[in-house]
């Protein structure tokens, strides 16, 4: 029996059928969410929109007044991004979806992609320091090898 046969996930056949992009609101990854779009448009492939929310807020740890914050998040991208595609609905037909996740960016991203069964991910490039020490989550979701990964500056 071949791999198909027995229900599990083939990759490559047909083109992408999933290509997700994951959101946070910075700027990169909202170029990253417009250039997903273009691909899944091209390819007539579901545009998977990811947003992972952190299970601790950095302000928590000080003591600031976070709860509801990373919803509120979720909420405004995905208020923005309807807002995307309507104004663009006579010109794009296309399909997409709007998930969020909790936990640290890369296990959420990486989590999220198996779920979907994502062809490819597409991500913006890190615009904080941080990276340099523990790697960016690009960095880490390009070594793990298990999609193609576009980084969008």
């Amino acid at each position: 029996m071949t791999e198909q046969q027995h229900g599990r996930f083939e990759r490559g056949t047909d083109g992408p059928k999933v290509i997700m992009a994951g959101v946070d609101g910075s700027p990169s990854s909202l170029r990253a969410a417009a250039y997903a779009a273009g691909l899944a448009r091209r390819q007539n492939a579901l545009l998977a929109l990811v947003y992972v929310q952190p299970l601790v807020p950095a302000g928590a740890a000080m003591g600031a007044p976070v709860a509801g914050t990373t919803e509120e998040i979720a909420e405004d991208l995905v208020a923005e991004i309807r807002s995307s595609a309507e104004r663009v609905k006579d010109l794009w037909r296309m399909r997409w979806e709007f998930h969020s996740f909790r936990g640290d960016a890369y296990a959420g991203l990486v989590r999220a992609a198996e779920e979907l069964t994502a062809d490819a991910v597409v991500v913006g490039a890190s615009e904080s320091a941080g990276h340099r020490f523990m790697g960016s989550v690009a960095l880490r979701l390009v070594k793990a090898g298990r999609w193609p990964v576009t980084v969008v500056p």
